[in-house]
């Protein structure tokens, strides 16, 4: 039975869809394929929760689902009270040897089920709000500027042995806020985001110096932690997507991206981060080939998996987990998902089912996949996309539209991802000529 779904929710996913992106939120509504990954995945963030640490690295070839398998998780996790940011590792813009990047772009997309990114000066705010409160439940009459710095130094006593800046930017942050000074406060609250280029005499206000360094950026990254866990977000989900990039870059520069994933590991295996959960995503290639994972014989250690068993034997618990990307029928299965979603907000939700059936569904999903050389796989994003900006709208729209007599199917190249243009390009390769 399908759950009950806001017409804002629905919105949302259908729209997204529409522009042939995955949805942000609502992904549990046709999240086909992924039921076996549930319970693992629930104890993970149990564990996370409960002050643990967790790491995953999700596997599967393009097409397979693995930005949709992390935002699910992503929300999922937000529904359990986690605080989730998901980054694109990028050889220019989020290069992974430079933690202090990452950990920037982090605070950019940093979300709460409440807030949508950047929540970083909503979870900061939070975090003085319940201070506060906790210094007048246990002593109304004390000074409360004063006792609220006593209480910050001793929740952030671990954090201050080695990046006792972040501490003092806090400090900064809150006397700015108390005497109007928003534009240091601002400026403080980009510093502990990792932004660069904060001006002087904002940090000389807080007395930190200089911007967030590699090192510098791991204790911000545990501080982080400490204010998520005091106003009420047990964890923080950090999903690293696309993680094989790394691969295109140069040698050095490799070297130096898959040493800063095995440095991550590693303190997440310590202890160190406590609350901390830790999703990459990458193609098997990047796992399994000599210019990705097995570059660095330390980190392909920790790592190892063995797939070498049939895939229906894997294990949900296992650090690396597999994606086998879509067959034919979880295809269709999640067409027809998507439809009765379309269907359950329309007020013409009975001609929508009778006019886009299921049959109909087998068939559109058959003819996208042999636009795309039979490439299952592949098929998903664009067929969906069919599915509701050529196929649902117009049932809905025009009453005398009936898509097995008003519609073909035609894919074009601008509306194509690289990845679905190449498999096009197959199938034509795949034409016998008569010469």
């Amino acid at each position: 039975m399908r759950p009950t779904v806001s017409p804002a929710r629905r919105r949302e996913v259908i729209d997204a869809l529409r522009r042939g992106t995955v949805p942000t939120a609502g992904l549990d509504l046709f999240a086909v394929g992924l039921e076996r990954f549930e319970n693992a995945i629930d104890e993970e963030l149990g564990k996370v929760a409960e002050q643990g640490a967790a790491f995953k690295a999700v596997r599967g070839e393009y097409g397979s689902g693995k930005t949709f398998f992390a935002r699910w998780l992503a929300e999922r996790a937000r529904r359990g009270g986690l605080a989730t940011s998901e980054i694109q590792v990028s050889e220019t813009e989020t290069p992974l040897h430079r933690l202090e990047t990452v950990y920037r772009r982090l605070a950019e997309r940093l979300s709460t089920a409440a807030h949508p990114p950047s929540a970083l000066r909503d979870v900061v705010d939070a975090w003085f709000y319940t201070l506060e409160e906790e210094v007048l439940a246990a002593t109304p009459d004390a000074d409360l500027t004063a006792t609220v710095e006593e209480l910050l130094e001793r929740r952030l006593a671990a954090v201050a042995r080695t990046t006792p800046a972040f501490a003092a930017a806090l400090r900064g942050y809150r006397r700015a806020m108390i005497s109007g000074d928003a534009a240091t406060a601002e400026a403080l609250l980009a510093w502990l985001g990792g932004q660069p280029h904060v001006a002087a005499s904002a940090r000389r206000f807080a007395g930190v110096r200089g911007d967030l360094d590699h090192f510098a950026a791991l204790g911000c990254l545990q501080g982080l932690l400490t204010i998520l866990r005091d106003c009420g977000h047990p964890g923080l989900l950090v999903v690293l997507d696309e993680i094989e990039t790394l691969q295109r870059v140069r040698g050095d520069v490799r070297e130096k991206g898959l040493n800063a994933l095995r440095q991550l590991i590693d303190e997440i295996d310590s202890g160190r981060f406590p609350g901390l959960f830790l999703v990459i995503t990458g193609t098997p290639q990047f796992f399994d080939g000599h210019q990705g994972v097995r570059r660095l014989v330390p980190l392909a250690q920790r790592l190892a998996t063995d797939f070498a068993t049939d895939p229906r034997f894997d294990s949900p618990r296992a650090v690396q987990l597999r994606l086998g990307g879509f067959d034919q029928e979880k295809l269709e299965k999640l067409g027809r998902a998507v439809r009765d979603l379309y269907a359950t907000g329309s007020k013409d939700s009975h001609r929508i089912a009778s006019s886009v059936d299921n049959a109909y569904i087998g068939s559109l999903a058959a003819a996208v996949t042999g636009e795309l050389g039979g490439q299952v796989g592949v098929a998903p994003r664009i067929f969906l996309r069919k599915l509701v900006a050529d196929v649902l709208d117009r049932v809905e729209e025009f009453t005398d539209f009936d898509p097995r007599r008003h519609y073909a199917l035609t894919l074009l190249s601008d509306e194509l991802s690289e990845v679905e243009r190449n498999a096009v390009a197959s199938r034509a390769d795949d034409v016998e000529l008569d010469l």
